[in-house]
């Protein structure tokens, strides 16, 4: 439908060190989600803190690792669970999706991790992968699994700031993933990973759910995985399975493809460095963050 737009190689900025590796360790999240393969590492969540560190989690560890700004890695937690997407909040703490527990807290300054909120009235959520943070303070949620296709009981989420509400945004989803919302706050861009789509959940006026369509239509790979978006509303999605992160202006056209000179599992990525106009994402296979600077600084989410 569209001409193929230029591509660009990323650069490693940083890599899970040897010392740090679980080696041929087997995990019960990797027998499932690797099919059993030894994962040393599993990188997600990529987000920087207030100090321009970069903070990522290792979702079969239970670890979230500290990357300073000159590549070096620390352990920053090491928990129960299996931390997927991580976002800051404000105070310098931030929020974890679990698929293990929900969503946790965690506290940099002190290395914990606390349960934050992990049911829906006495249900437990099935699976919670990524989120994201309004400027009120309202966080988006997806409650992913192992839907798919074939048992699409996906959903979104939505815990209001204000009044401690937790409201049912979307359901029915085969993969909800990543998820960002637009400047303007009034549409949610949503990664639908075994669909291969980007959907666009526009809100009502009142802030309930509107129309859901399909934005953009991928091909190949396993789908799109983490998401995050640029001061014009510009689109960056890593393809899981394609080695890529693409780029696509506010109407859904591609702009650049940033190549992976590692692996092809890229999951998940963040903006960042001097003027916000460097990407950096998460190469899951090899343990690797990469990075490439891009026309269109990032947004601050923070």
């Amino acid at each position: 439908m569209y001409p193929i737009p230029p591509s660009v190689e990323a650069e490693v900025f940083a890599v899970i060190p040897e010392a740090l590796s679980y080696g041929t360790r087997k995990s019960d999240w990797a027998s499932v989600q690797v099919h059993g393969n030894a994962t040393p590492t599993f990188l997600e969540g990529p987000c920087f803190d207030a100090a321009g560190d970069l903070w990522v989690t290792d979702i079969p560890w239970g670890r979230v690792f500290k990357i300073a700004q000159d590549g070096t890695v620390s352990v920053g937690a090491e928990y129960d669970g299996y931390p997927n997407g991580l976002k800051f909040l404000a105070d310098g703490t931030a929020l974890i999706a679990d698929l293990k527990n929900g969503i946790m807290k965690f506290d940099p300054a002190k290395g914990t991790v606390e349960p934050y909120l992990t049911r829906r009235l006495l249900e437990p959520f099935r699976g919670c992968n990524d989120l994201c943070v309004a400027k009120n303070g309202d966080v988006y949620f997806t409650d992913q699994a192992q839907s798919s296709l074939a048992d699409a009981y996906g959903r979104v989420y939505c815990l209001r700031a204000a009044t401690g509400k937790l409201d049912l945004v979307l359901d029915k989803i085969p993969s909800p993933n990543g998820l960002v919302l637009n400047k303007s706050e009034n549409a949610l861009y949503l990664a639908v990973t075994r669909a291969n789509q980007i959907w666009k959940i526009n809100f009502n006026a009142d802030g309930s759910t509107g129309k859901v369509g399909i934005f953009i239509q991928l091909s190949g790979g396993h789908g799109p995985d983490g998401i995050t978006i640029d001061e014009d509303d510009g689109l960056a999605v890593c393809h899981v399975g394609m080695g890529s992160v693409w780029l696509f202006d506010a109407y859904g056209e591609p702009t650049l493809r940033i190549k992976s000179p590692k692996g092809r599992m890229t999951t998940n990525l963040a903006y960042g460095g001097p003027g916000n106009r460097t990407i950096y994402f998460t190469e899951s296979a090899t343990g690797t963050v990469l990075k490439a600077e891009v026309p269109v600084a990032g947004r601050k989410l923070l």
